[in-house]
């Protein structure tokens, strides 16, 4: 059985504060992306799991499917599955590639095995395996806030436009971009701001990552700077980088921008 794992973005990011038990509080928009990783399941005599396209770093057992597997079969007799993840989302990137992912896996495994599981308990397993695996279950947008891992729809519809994604040979791990950043509290929330005209969101929509991240790694400051040249009513860096969105009224001619860079 196969599904199509999809990317997100964040429209905005604002880091509030540090918690009690080492994570942030923050708030930012969830909007899904149609960049797509394969990921497909079969029963089998014992669990595996192999991968194909970016490589993916980190020890095998480590990977999201896998913990997603063992955190079911503790309460559900499933049979042993053979995973195989063919990676497309580029790592690395802020684009959620590693939580959809696991989100997916334990919703192709809800319908393979028919767990019964609906939208509330499949979030519930999503969460134990991080932050943002949740958002992925019902995969719509969303206002997350505290940990990221609580959520708000919100009324957000970009079909309209062209959304352009570049991702620079850049890798940011999650712990280099929370060392660079500065907590602050916020005026105005996301869920307000959000809902003024796409070409407004570049007067008053920051991701807070974006201040270290640019400083240490300036190609990916180039990057929005040529989205922004290319016509992009908003461009941010996604998440805690490296990847970098752009918004348009029409697809773009981003060709200067491919040979080091993917272009999506």
């Amino acid at each position: 059985m196969l599904i199509f794992p999809n990317a997100k973005i964040n429209i905005g990011l604002n880091v509030i504060e540090r918690r009690v038990d080492g994570y942030h509080n923050l708030e930012t928009i969830f909007y899904p992306l149609a960049i797509k990783d394969a990921l497909e399941i079969v029963e089998a005599d014992e669990l595996s799991f192999e991968s194909s396209g970016l490589e993916i770093p980190g020890r095998v057992e480590d990977n999201l499917c896998l913990k997603g597997y063992h955190l079911l079969k503790k309460d559900f007799d499933v049979p042993p599955v053979k995973i195989h993840l063919h990676k497309h989302i580029p790592i690395g990137a802020g684009l959620g590639g590693g939580s959809a992912d696991a989100a997916f896996f334990i919703r192709l495994m809800n319908q393979k095995f028919e767990l019964g599981l609906n939208d509330d308990r499949m979030m519930a397993y999503a969460r134990q395996l991080g932050a943002d695996c949740a958002f992925f279950i019902k995969n719509e947008p969303v206002f997350a806030f505290e940990k990221g891992d609580e959520f708000e729809p919100v009324k957000l519809d970009l079909s309209k436009y062209h959304i352009a994604l570049v991702m620079p040979p850049v890798h940011v791990s999650t712990a280099e971009a929370y060392r660079g950043v500065k907590p602050a509290a916020v005026e105005y929330s996301l869920m307000e701001l959000v809902q003024e005209p796409v070409n407004e969101w570049k007067k008053f929509i920051k991701n807070d990552f974006e201040v270290s991240i640019f400083r240490d790694h300036p190609e990916v400051r180039g990057v929005k700077a040529a989205l922004y040249e290319a016509g992009a009513l908003y461009a941010s860096m996604s998440g805690s980088g490296a990847s970098v969105f752009g918004i348009f009224e029409q697809k773009p001619d981003l060709e200067h921008l491919a040979g080091e860079n993917q272009v999506f």
